[in-house]
């Protein structure tokens, strides 16, 4: 940005060398009313501004005495959580540790009292929230990284409105007569722009009028000479010379009316822009194509600059999901708008003429928020990580959060809020609300735990809330809930139950009998979509050194627990197994094949099943993985895999004792299954093995074998494995 003054330089100078520039006042001279500023004068003919191309005028703002904006931002130290909002209900702490609203004394969420500010409404993200505190006070940089839903944009949005509103600034750009394919640009205080751009658009009214009245005068004088010396077509053809004349040279004055191409006069927070999945132009700025370039229809090029969202989020927040999906090239010019504050815009097509024009640097002096999941950081360009790295934050989102009683009221705040901000549900009962925490309880997969994946269960209040509505309901009631639950099911849920019906029909679920070497194991589709696996398992003559080949598409991870399985085989078996071939089969695993580990104790049994041709019992599914030494460890997705087999009609599931914290399944199902925790290969064999004698001699055999490894209270692991 140029800091001339030179009056013959095109465009007046920076907002604070004129508008904004006060004299000192002495101590005994009265403070101004008003602001004495200026207005800009259209140039003359020469294209050079008359007196500097100003002239006194008042213009009034809002400022105070300081220059500073009357209204005041956020405190920074207000956000979230950590805010006391009166909720607007009595609590009874006698019941709150037991209540599922945390003891509020409500009948219905419209009891419960909303804050208007979106920092008031963050729930959990204490780590999230805490960083963008610090972040919105010294203007960092922040990338969080997390599950979908979790609150990422949400708290970009309350970090915009902690971030000072008083140093907004509009953004001009100027017409450049020394060069009309390097327009000026110019910063002015928020609210200014629109005075400046109707100074010059008055100004140029005026000098408008005044050139008709001597067009007509001029027109009128020749059209009388015409007529007296009786040269009336010579005359005609004078009166249009002269209008074309008028016409072309005035466009000359309304080219001089700058481009207001950011404007801040009603923003009452910092600006707060979301660039997710943006082009090129639309983030970075561009320069539109102009069909007519010459004869004097063309559009000055300050007239077809278009600022890109980091100019628009000048002094407030850029906020970029799956960052990964720009461009590299995008990244690399978003680097560098963050490293100096300002960038040019130029067009963004090279065939557009618009690819001429190159402005001067454009202000972006943002605070830029990246987000993403975890693959986000893969395809993202290394030198932009390390600027918000090295510049700022890094944060990973919480998927849950601990279940206490002030978090409950929190939730069902949240329900509150989702009502509200929809404004077309009716609110929730308060059994309603009870059943949606309950449902985050069991969404979260953690025992002690609510989810904050809080975008797919405002999404079954929604859903609720609509069922309700279409009844003419004044209120959501439980009923609505438990059906939502049913509608609101996911792609992969209502092919899982599709997939469970059909194999009904053709009878691929076996839930009864006893079967040599065939085990139920259990698998999740998608995130929350249980499936029962049949595993088959096969011994064989081998014709050259024995293996083990398993089939069914398995992935790397679901390879490596298959070997980890044949180590306990190996050791455990009496005979030979280096002369014979075992065969596992995961039946009908579908095209995607199989991930995990949590097949491991179900194919250990299907293989040690065929091995000493005993059957195991069909009324039974089972899942956990197993270490080379026979513990049996933790997995993911046991509630979901529960209530697969139950909807199959089996009657017992075998899962690792670690995940029995775990295990939050619905209502209907508790009493149509029984669950067996086990810690030990040991252990699933006695409860799956059928044959009284011959079972209880392996199992000893077994123990005395493989030992154990690690202690029964083993704890979950800090992975969450897909199992399959």
């Amino acid at each position: 940005m140029s800091n001339d003054s030179d009056p013959n330089d095109g465009p007046p100078p920076t907002v604070e060398e004129t508008v904004g520039e006060r004299e000192p006042e002495s101590d005994d001279s009265p403070a101004p009313d008003d602001e004495e500023g200026f207005e800009p004068v259209a140039p003359d003919d020469d294209g050079s501004p008359d007196d500097g191309g100003l002239r006194d005028v008042t213009i009034e703002d809002g400022t105070g005495d300081d220059g500073t904006l009357d209204d005041e931002g956020p405190d920074i130290d207000r956000l979230g959580s950590d805010v006391e909002v009166d909720l607007g209900a009595e609590i009874d702490e006698d019941i709150a540790e037991d209540d599922l609203l945390g003891g509020l004394k409500v009948d219905a969420t419209d009891e419960i009292e909303v804050p208007d500010r979106l920092v008031d409404q963050v729930i959990g993200q204490d780590d999230a929230r805490d960083i963008v505190k610090k972040a919105a006070k010294q203007r960092r940089h922040v990338m969080m990284i997390g599950s979908p839903g979790t609150g990422k944009s949400m708290l970009a949005k309350a970090m915009s409105q902690l971030l000072p509103k008083e140093d907004l600034q509009d953004i001009l750009v100027y017409h450049n007569p020394d060069d009309g394919n390097e327009p000026k640009v110019r910063t002015v205080p928020a609210g200014k722009g629109d005075q400046i751009i109707e100074a010059y658009k008055d100004e140029a009214r005026k000098r408008n009028q005044m050139r008709s009245f001597l067009m007509l005068i001029i027109m009128a004088v020749v059209l009388v000479y015409a007529v007296v010396t009786r040269s009336l077509l010579l005359g005609i053809l004078a009166a249009g010379v002269v209008y074309l004349a008028f016409r072309y040279s005035g466009r000359s004055t309304d080219s001089m009316i700058p481009n207001l191409v950011v404007n801040n006069a009603e923003q009452q927070t910092a600006p707060f822009e979301d660039a997710t999945g943006a082009h090129a132009g639309a983030l970075l700025g561009d320069v539109r194509h102009d069909p007519f370039q010459s004869g004097g229809m063309e559009t000055p090029s300050h007239d077809r600059v278009e600022p890109g969202a980091i100019h628009k989020a000048n002094k407030g927040v850029l906020f970029v999901d799956e960052i990964n999906t720009l461009d590299i090239r995008s990244q690399q010019k978003l680097m560098t708008a963050i490293q100096e504050g300002e960038f040019g815009i130029t067009g963004q097509s090279e065939r557009s003429s618009g690819a001429m024009v190159q402005t001067e640097p454009v202000p972006c002096d943002f605070v830029m928020v990246a987000a993403g999941n975890l693959d986000a950081m893969e395809n993202m360009h290394p030198a932009l990580r390390s600027r918000i790295k090295g510049y700022g934050y890094e944060v990973y989102m919480d998927d849950t959060i601990e279940d206490t009683p002030e978090m409950r009221r929190k939730y069902a705040r949240f329900i509150a809020q989702e009502v509200e901000n929809d404004g077309r549900l009716p609110h929730f009962t308060r059994d309603a609300a009870e059943e949606v925490i309950l449902e985050a309880k069991r969404r979260s997969g953690r025992k002690g735990h609510l989810t904050l994946e809080l975008r797919s269960l405002g999404g079954l209040v929604r859903v609720a809330g609509d069922i309700a509505r279409g009844e003419n309901r004044e209120e959501t009631t439980r009923d609505d809930v438990i059906q939502a639950k049913r509608r609101s099911r996911g792609i992969e849920q209502q092919l899982a139950d599709n997939y469970i019906e059909r194999r009904k029909d053709y009878e691929m679920t076996v839930s009864e009998g006893d079967v040599v070497g065939r085990v139920n194991g259990l698998a999740v589709m998608g995130e929350d979509s249980g499936i029962v696996l049949p595993v088959m398992a096969e011994v064989a003559p081998s014709q050259g050194p024995g293996q083990v080949i398993a089939t069914g598409k398995l992935q790397e991870m679901a390879e490596e627990a298959v070997q980890n399985v044949s180590a306990i085989i190996k050791k455990f078996s009496d005979e030979d197994i280096s002369e014979k071939d075992i065969h596992i089969q995961f039946v009908q695993a579908g095209q995607q094949g199989v991930d995990g580990d949590s097949a491991s104790i179900t194919v250990a049994t299907a293989v040690i099943s065929a091995l000493e041709d005993m059957p195991v019992a069909q009324d039974l599914a089972m899942t956990g993985s197993l270490s080379v030494r026979g513990d049996v460890l933790p997995v993911g997705g046991v509630t979901h895999k529960i209530e697969a087999a139950a909807k199959s009609g089996l009657d017992r599931v075998i899962i690792p004792k670690a995940n029995e914290q775990d295990v939050m399944i619905e209502d209907e199902y508790k009493d149509q299954i029984e669950i067996i925790p086990v810690s030990h290969i040991s252990e699933v064999l006695d409860v799956a093995l059928a044959g009284e004698p011959d079972k209880d001699s392996l199992v000893d055999r077994l123990k005395s074998i493989t030992g154990s490894a690690l202690e029964h209270d083993i704890g979950r692991s800090g992975g969450s494995p897909s199992p399959q």
